[in-house]
């Protein structure tokens, strides 16, 4: 673990810096700050307290959901704020039946009449470490703020159920290019652990505590430990992300020669089964990679599982 040792400050998007930072009471004052940000000003959390992490499913079948961590504003504003580094074909139903969780858990066991549906605001937060929004294409926003609308024209529907995905991987900004507090917590999401120090386009008292927090010379032996164990599970996980995307690379040119080569529909939907075969490449990925809609690719699918 060489690496970690020349290392300053933890990496805190790590499932132990992540926690440490931003899981507990002693520096809930950063998580407040950090949501108030993604908030753009849209609304102010005074305060919050930590839920416990484990909801349990309505059947077997559903199981134990586990969530990152969890929390409720001092008015009832609950969230779930969550740290992904694998890209996944159910990333938005997943987080949406998170969401759902949390709502129909506010039902009292009796008396609805007199409740009368009073359900406070749920948002769902999501840091992607690594990879992209899910169907996102060319698009390089690394913010995405979601509500219920109109399709028509847009007008907000239903403004307490939000869901908030950051794509770290799409942000690029220097220190230099830093221009508001938001632009300051991405950047050392995304860097901590390479910083050296706390620079001038930094110097605030909240991230001055961060930096205090993040020390790695400061971790007792056990914490040490558990950070090492942390850190070794992203750099795995990074490593298959990793060989997933040299796969879905040579994947890529191999389907552009067959498609060249065949030259009509019959062609890509024979490369569509291979892929599907594969079973190593999303629906959303061999879409991409077929230059087709991801309804074409489960109409193959579905033909495929028929024996057709």
């Amino acid at each position: 673990m060489s690496e970690l040792k020349q290392s300053k400050y933890i990496d805190i998007t790590t499932d132990y810096g992540f926690k440490k930072v931003f899981g507990s009471d002693t520096n809930k004052d950063l998580l407040i700050a950090f949501l108030n940000e993604l908030f753009r000003g849209r609304k102010i959390i005074a305060d919050l307290y930590y839920n416990k992490n484990e909801h349990v499913g309505d059947t077997e079948d559903i199981g134990t959901v586990i969530f990152d961590l969890t929390c409720t504003a001092d008015n009832g504003e609950r969230f779930i704020i969550e740290v992904q580094r694998t890209a996944q074909d159910n990333l938005k139903k997943r987080m949406l039946y998170y969401s759902s969780k949390l709502i129909a858990d506010q039902a009292p066991k009796g008396n609805r009449r007199a409740w009368n549906y009073a359900i406070s605001e749920v948002y769902i937060i999501v840091l992607m470490d690594g990879f992209a929004m899910p169907d996102a294409g060319d698009e390089k926003c690394f913010l995405h703020d979601i509500c219920l609308c109109y399709r028509d024209h847009g007008k907000i529907f239903y403004d307490d159920l939000g869901f908030i995905y950051v794509e770290l991987v799409n942000f690029v900004k220097a220190e230099a290019e830093l221009v508001n507090d938001l632009d300051r917590w991405l950047y050392v999401l995304k860097n901590m652990s390479s910083l050296n120090g706390l620079s001038t386009y930094l110097r605030k008292p909240i991230f001055e505590k961060l930096f205090q927090l993040a020390e790695y010379s400061k971790l007792k032996p056990e914490e040490r430990e558990m950070y090492n164990v942390s850190l070794r599970n992203k750099w795995d996980a990074e490593s298959i992300r990793s060989s997933q995307e040299d796969q879905l690379k040579r994947a890529s040119e191999k389907a552009m020669a067959e498609g060249k080569a065949e030259g009509k529909a019959e062609g890509k939907a024979e490369v569509i089964k291979n892929l599907l075969s594969s079973n190593k490449f999303s629906i959303s990925e061999i879409a991409e990679l077929a230059d087709v809609t991801v309804e074409f690719v489960k109409q193959i699918e579905a033909e495929k599982a028929k024996g057709k």
